[in-house]
């Protein structure tokens, strides 16, 4: 799995490369978050785009994310994940918890209507 961040305006996007399994990919995440919130980001969006799948390990590390992101008062959210991904967040009923979004446009500006 491959990740890199960039930022647009107060917004930091990691986008992800490659399947969030136990072991390959959820801990590289979680650290990444983890340093952005000790360098003040309260707004992450996780790019999904080129992440074929998902495990438990993944998904509960990217709820641990969400979680730690809502408690310092930020944002975090999904871009583009595929139908398979979609599909795992109906089924764990998380779809409702997630603000996830097809355009990052749309999320970006998603942003700063919560503010």
């Amino acid at each position: 799995m491959k990740f890199s961040t960039r930022k647009n305006e107060d917004v930091i996007i990691i986008d992800v490369e490659g399947k969030i399994l136990l072991g390959e990919g959820d801990v590289e995440i979680k650290q990444a978050v983890d340093d952005l919130l000790k360098k003040g980001a309260n707004n992450i969006l996780l790019n999904l785009a080129k992440v074929p799948y998902i495990d438990s390990a993944g998904l509960g590390e990217i709820i641990r994310c969400f979680t730690a992101l809502r408690r310092s008062g930020g944002s975090f959210k999904l871009l583009s994940p595929n139908a398979r991904i979609i599909d795992l967040l109906n089924i764990t009923n998380l779809l409702n918890v997630f603000d996830s979004y097809d355009d990052e446009d749309a999320a970006l500006k998603s942003f700063s209507a919560d503010a």
